[in-house]
């Protein structure tokens, strides 16, 4: 089959983080299918792409075909500019020349920008293609329960629209989060087909590292170390957690706490615990000293706002990356469980109460060193036989020809 990957955000290797569209374009083309990956040059995870003058680009990176459009650059994920961004690469899709592309048997149309399911639907009439609609991200169930948006806001209104178009419109809609078809049911008020296709991993990506780490110097040495890496703000509800700490600096001297990231809330939780012996805050790092970071911790945190989004489960990255680093997982969570309980590697918090966090945190931590390494393993080794690239485009081919043959 010949098939079109399209998104705005699906950055390929070389030029910036969010691989998941371009892996999966890669894995469908070992698989014996031409596949193209169709994307721009504009987004705010900071891609680097060339300075060109050219609207249309035509690549193969990594035996990957790719054509990404120059579109309009924006800063701030909530802004005018980003729309606008969103916009100038939809018409730049139908004005976009097709005679260097092979006619799409199947056409994979992937959020953000919702709007595209537009051209995925005209692709899709034009060429008698087999659609599927991707959700990354809930929206505008994102935008009222996470954001603050009323339901009659314009916007949420407008992509409201153009969400049940393609729900309604698509042959297969597909979720990175593993419960997207109850949400779908909810919209239209009857099933569509749907399936699962989460985030995952590039083994080659995760190769033994034998060189120094530089985080070597900043651990304590002879303490239980819990760590968190990531954003520091309102929808990562770190706040028990934060609590936990100062409460446990009076009470456990054999745990320390190390916090990476950045965030609006980071310099109040500073001042909070400044007092306290057993935390370290460190600045933003570098994507590629993530597992460094990760290696030297003994246990690893998530926290996430409780929101409706996650009544549908979740394949973060974060905990990706947390299993492959084959750390037992403490994760603040009251959505729909997966992946952390499937491996049996963590435990799920489904409160606010800061005495059910200190007691989730006092039992792992009470675990010997063997017990946490064989909680960690579980991890990495369910993360390796589940979430690979290519066990998930696999998969993905797998329902596409189930349902073409049946159409």
């Amino acid at each position: 089959m010949n098939i079109w990957l399209i998104s705005k955000y699906g950055t390929p290797a070389g030029y910036g983080t969010g691989l998941r569209l371009f892996y999966l374009t890669k894995e469908f083309a070992k698989l014996g299918h031409s596949s193209v990956l169709i994307t721009s040059d504009a987004n705010h995870y900071g891609p680097n792409f060339p300075s060109t003058d050219k609207r249309y680009n035509y690549e193969t990176i990594d035996d990957t075909k790719v054509v990404w459009i120059k579109t309009l650059k924006y800063k701030k994920t909530a802004s005018p500019g980003r729309i606008l961004s969103w916009l100038d690469f939809e018409w730049k899709l139908f004005a976009m020349p097709k005679k260097n592309l092979e006619k799409p048997d199947v056409v994979i149309v992937s959020s953000l920008s919702i709007f595209t399911i537009v051209y995925g639907y005209y692709l899709k009439w034009k060429y008698k293609a087999f659609l599927a609609f991707e959700i990354r991200d809930i929206w505008p169930l994102t935008m009222t329960e996470e954001a603050g948006f009323k339901w009659y806001h314009p916007m949420v209104l407008l992509i409201g629209w153009f969400e049940k178009f393609g729900y309604k419109h698509a042959d297969l809609v597909v979720g990175t989060m593993p419960k997207l078809g109850d949400h779908v049911k909810e919209i239209l008020g009857y099933e569509r087909p749907s399936h699962c296709c989460p985030i995952g991993f590039n083994p080659n990506d995760y190769v033994e590292d034998s060189s120094e780490n530089p985080f070597d110097k900043v651990f304590p040495v002879g303490k239980k170390i819990i760590g968190y890496a990531g954003s520091m703000g309102i929808t990562n509800a770190l706040e028990s957690f934060i609590e936990c700490i100062d409460i446990l600096d009076k009470e456990n001297s054999n745990l320390h706490f190390m916090i990476v990231g950045s965030g609006d809330l980071k310099a109040g939780f500073e001042k909070k615990l400044s007092s306290c012996t057993n935390v370290t805050f460190l600045p933003r790092i570098k994507q590629s000293e993530v597992k460094q970071f990760l290696a030297k911790c003994d246990i690893l945190f998530l926290s996430t706002k409780d929101s409706k989004v996650w009544d549908y489960g979740q394949s973060m990255n974060k905990v990706v990356e947390y299993m492959l680093a084959a750390k037992p997982i403490l994760a603040r969570y009251s959505g729909y469980p997966s992946m952390i309980n499937e491996a049996k590697c963590g435990i799920f918090v489904n409160s606010n109460s800061v005495e059910d966090m200190k007691n989730a945190i006092l039992k792992l931590t009470n675990l010997s060193d063997q017990e946490l390494k064989d909680l960690g393993l579980k991890g990495r080794k369910w993360i390796y036989e589940n979430r690979t690239y290519s066990k998930l485009a696999a998969d993905y081919l797998a329902k596409i020809i189930q349902l073409k043959s049946s159409q």
